[in-house]
């Protein structure tokens, strides 16, 4: 299996999928698990360090035993066990800190578990901020964005294949915010006309991307999350009626707000 994955994969590739089984996905959450387990003991040490350099004060400093991996990706603020946002494919999990070799290079690799979609991610560290991964957004930004849920829907007068584009580009943005425009604007009350099956499925790709982030951020159960935003939505000025702006004047909002 490396084998292939050698042959199929680039230095410059910023990730490498792989669709696990069932039992892979169980496994990497119990590896998740254990990996915090053992963080939270303390470090062994090595009977016969490898190398010691001086340390401030008369206390030599000691050799800790493999794996260290976890502190070098500390450095960059996601650790295994972390819950962390992939632009592309939203909430996932980091299981574990792995080095591999590809064409000839050593690349340490974060393993990224997205138990819903059942899928496997690995992604070297130093591409990180390349591919725009982030930490969950904290307490006051899940707020905003579920007061945006409130606001009345902007669209605009262009061709639905435009609009479709620009909805799907703030989904993969990874920006909780622009998600949370694309659900209050692709909402549809009982009292409005029924969506096309593409604007369905924009609205709840964007829907799921929100609520994942939402249940870790808040520790609410898949069902409550639903249920609030929901509710948010219908405290909406109108839904009866959706606001058409022109792009002009769209672009002209997005400059001001800036």
């Amino acid at each position: 299996m490396a084998k292939k994955i050698e042959k199929k994969t680039s230095v410059e590739s910023p990730a490498i999928v792989r669709r696990p089984t069932d039992a892979a996905v169980a496994e990497a959450i119990v590896t998740a698990r254990a990996t915090a387990a053992r963080e939270a003991m303390p470090a062994p040490v090595v009977a016969e360090p490898t190398q010691v350099e001086a340390k401030s004060g008369d206390k030599p400093a000691v050799a800790i035993a493999k794996p260290v991996k976890p502190s070098s990706a500390s450095r960059q603020g996601f650790r295994p066990s972390d819950f962390i946002v992939y632009p592309a494919h939203g909430v996932g999990q980091i299981v574990a800190i792995e080095e591999q070799e590809v064409a000839g290079f050593k690349l340490e690799l974060y393993v990224i578990i997205f138990v819903k979609d059942k899928m496997i991610l690995k992604v070297p560290t130093p591409k990180v901020a390349s591919v725009g991964m982030r930490k969950l957004a904290d307490a006051d930004v899940v707020r905003r964005a579920l007061d945006t849920l409130t606001g009345r829907a902007r669209v605009k007068r262009t061709m639905w294949s435009r609009r479709a584009q620009e909805y799907e580009a703030k989904i993969n943005s990874g920006d909780l915010i622009s998600i949370a425009e694309v659900v209050r604007d692709l909402y549809r009350s009982d009292a409005q006309p029924e969506q096309s099956y593409s604007e369905r499925q924009l609205y709840e790709a964007a829907l799921d991307r929100m609520a994942r982030e939402v249940v870790i951020v808040q520790k609410l159960t898949e069902t409550e999350t639903l249920k609030a935003i929901e509710a948010q939505l219908q405290k909406g000025p109108r839904r009866g009626k959706v606001e058409e702006i022109d792009a002009d004047d769209a672009e002209a909002d997005i400059e001001e707000a800036a």
